[in-house]
């Protein structure tokens, strides 16, 4: 069954180096069967100036490649550089921009995207929002499946595209502490960018030595991947039109060609999990958020 959806490739939320940042969008550009990527940094502005020249080259091949390049702004936004930075995103290109933080609304110019870091929670936000000129909202990942529902919904009504958290680990939270810097001994304003040791983030345990969350610099995210592939039919029958992927290490690119090979119908949600598991078997897949009673939840599909 070929259940219609468009693949978004998120924005990197690691600090990986600037060749491994090239390397990445090139694989994506020439090799992933996906039709749009958002790219920019969105968790420190402090990591911009080690891949901020690698961009437009990454652009470039991005769009020769067959794909829709978006912008990705920061979620946080509370220095004066920042709001410069913001700024420019709508002043010096003629991309189209996804909106993390509201502060962007104050320049931004239609069409844009809203990423999953805005809180639209009920369907007279997104209706407002469109109505300022979104066309496509990256839904809130926390968010249940019948909120899920009634927010396609309306996204269907406004004529915007509502787009699903479907892989990788979950945003939970931005902070003005760095918490990696933290761990290290270290103070944010001489963070030294320890995050780069944890290019999947860091894993944090309770007392008891269970694995709670992950850490990335500023941001605090799920320690379970969500993995919605084996939900599909139960997404497209809510009308959700877009998948997000979440860039990691390993073959993303196998991971974006299985979810294409499965919404194509080419294989069921059930081989693709397997196949998912086996490409990435530290991992551990929820979709508790949508379907369980908690969002670190692995539930068997039914």
């Amino acid at each position: 069954m070929t259940k219609n959806f468009s693949l978004t490739v998120g924005p990197l939320q690691f600090n990986w180096s600037a060749d491994a940042f090239s390397d990445f969008y090139a694989r994506i550009a020439d090799e992933a069967p996906v039709d749009r990527v958002v790219i920019g940094e969105t968790v420190c502005s402090k990591r911009t100036p080690f891949y901020e020249d690698r961009i437009p080259a990454a652009i470039e091949r991005l769009q020769a490649g067959g794909k829709t390049v978006v912008l990705g702004s920061l979620g946080m936004v509370t220095l004066e550089r920042e709001k410069r930075a913001a700024r420019e995103l709508f002043e010096q290109t003629a991309l189209e921009v996804e909106i993390n933080d509201l502060t962007l609304m104050n320049w931004a110019r239609p069409p844009f995207s809203i990423g999953p870091l805005i809180n639209v929670y009920n369907e007279a936000t997104l209706a407002y929002l469109a109505g300022q000129g979104a066309k496509l909202f990256c839904l809130p990942p926390e968010i249940p499946f019948a909120s899920v529902e009634k927010l396609a919904h309306a996204a269907n009504q406004c004529d915007a595209v509502a787009e699903i958290w479907a892989y990788g680990r979950i945003p939970l939270a931005i902070s003005a502490r760095c918490y990696h810097a933290r761990v290290h001994g270290l103070s944010k304003d001489s963070c030294q960018f320890v995050c780069d040791k944890d290019p999947d983030g860091l894993t944090v345990n309770t007392l008891e030595g269970q694995q709670f969350l992950a850490v990335n610099g500023v941001q605090t995210m799920s320690q379970n991947f969500c993995n919605l592939i084996a939900d599909l039919d139960k997404l497209a029958s809510a009308g959700v039109k877009s998948l997000r992927l979440s860039p990691h290490t390993g073959d993303f690119v196998a991971v974006c060609k299985t979810f294409a090979d499965v919404a194509s119908g080419v294989m069921s949600g059930a081989d693709g999990l397997a196949r998912l598991k086996a490409a990435a078997p530290d991992a551990t897949f929820s979709n508790g958020f949508l379907f369980g009673s908690c969002g670190a939840a692995e539930l068997t599909p039914a």
